[in-house]
């Protein structure tokens, strides 16, 4: 595997050229192309409009509707409703029939007060109703290392508790999207192992009016079914009933990774609400297989990309931000593009490390990428 800065080098402008065609990738792979420009433009583009149909899952996290303006962008209230609800038949038409959208998306609260904003739900309902979407299924992520906020409330005041987890929302077109839980099973915990090696365990009434038969807990399925709240492993359990091994873990804590240093060697913006990437292997193996199309609108440091081009689905990810989404190429390999925008200009280096050659001329064609096909 080739490695930035030991085998190739990039020169990366601060800013795109003036006029700069959006509808190119500003890289690409033989599985997928990275974007760079708003969603709305790009989408509607006619390079991208050749992949209507094509999506097996669309998975993102856009800008949340926060108080707090963010250099990536965030609208709010009624505004930010009908923003996030345009998006929803524009995503639709990317969808195979059995597809799947994927929107993870934080909480809001109202400016200046003690009480949450329901902008968020009500964007849930409006871009379900604008896309003629299904609700199959809400998922939790908690986030042990979010720092106490909002700040007023929590630290100050004292009145409220850290508001530590956001929403992940599985909709479809169908009823029944593409979807196999047998993929994402967890390991079983040490007791669950021991009751399916013994074949011990009380059956009979629960106080929950379920019934559990002698046979019921007997058979190995090679893993438990995880339930919808991610990283509930690291919550304090209030009765000991949270069982770890159970539950899928996504931490997003890790200080050093591949993409932070490839943008703190070239003094980059590090991006600041990245996406784990066990999150996102998470819905990869339970909605997607290999050589499905993955498509992320709002990619961000494009960890969907990166996740997508390493288990084998094609990709296509958008990011406006310039800075963004150009120092997101510090996540693969340099041997694996094949191709970048001509503003870009990549080196292998030798023993000395001179610049050596460029590793692709200006003219390198985007044709076949363009579907990332």
């Amino acid at each position: 595997m080739a490695v930035w800065g030991k085998h190739y080098e990039i020169e990366i402008p601060k800013q795109p050229r003036p006029r700069r065609r959006t509808s190119k990738p500003l890289y690409a792979t033989e599985l997928g192309a990275m974007y760079c420009g708003k969603s709305e433009k790009v989408l509607k583009s006619r390079r991208l409009k050749e992949l209507h149909g094509q999506a097996q899952l669309i998975f993102t996290s856009p800008p949340f509707p926060l108080n707090t303006k963010k250099r990536y962008g965030n609208l709010q209230g009624d505004e930010y409703v009908r923003w996030f609800a345009r998006f929803a038949p524009l995503l639709r038409e990317f969808l195979v029939n059995d597809g799947s959208i994927v929107i993870e998306i934080g909480n809001a609260w109202e400016p200046g007060r003690p009480v949450m904003s329901t902008t968020v739900l009500r964007a849930l309902l409006a871009f379900l109703e604008r896309g003629g979407l299904h609700l199959c299924q809400e998922f939790v992520w908690y986030n042990s290392a979010r720092l106490p906020s909002p700040v007023e409330w929590v630290n100050k005041e004292r009145i409220r508790v850290k508001d530590a987890f956001t929403r992940i929302w599985w909709m479809s077109p169908t009823e029944r999207p593409k979807a196999d839980n047998r993929k994402v099973l967890k390991e079983y915990s040490p007791s669950m192992k021991r009751l399916i090696e013994t074949g011990k365990y009380n059956a009979g009434a629960r106080p929950s009016e379920h019934h559990i038969g002698a046979e019921s807990f007997k058979t190995n399925n090679n893993g438990a079914i995880p339930p919808n709240v991610v990283g509930a492993d690291e919550m304090h359990s209030l009765n000991d009933l949270i069982t770890p091994s159970s539950v899928l873990k996504a931490a997003n804590t890790g200080s050093r990774d591949t993409y932070r240093d490839f943008c703190n060697e070239r003094g980059a913006s590090i991006h600041p609400a990245r996406m784990p990437r066990a999150l996102v292997e998470f819905f990869l193996k339970f909605l997607t297989e290999e050589g499905d199309l993955v498509l992320d609108p709002f990619g961000g440091s494009n960890t969907t990309g990166a996740t997508a081009e390493q288990m084998g689905r094609r990709w296509v990810s958008v990011e406006a931000e310039w800075e963004y989404a150009v120092h997101s190429i510090g996540r693969f390999d340099p041997e694996a593009l094949v191709g970048c925008d001509r503003e870009l200009s990549i080196f292998e280096l030798v023993e000395t490390r001179d610049k050596d050659r460029t590793l692709f001329d200006e003219d390198w064609s985007d044709a076949s990428i363009s579907t990332a096909s």
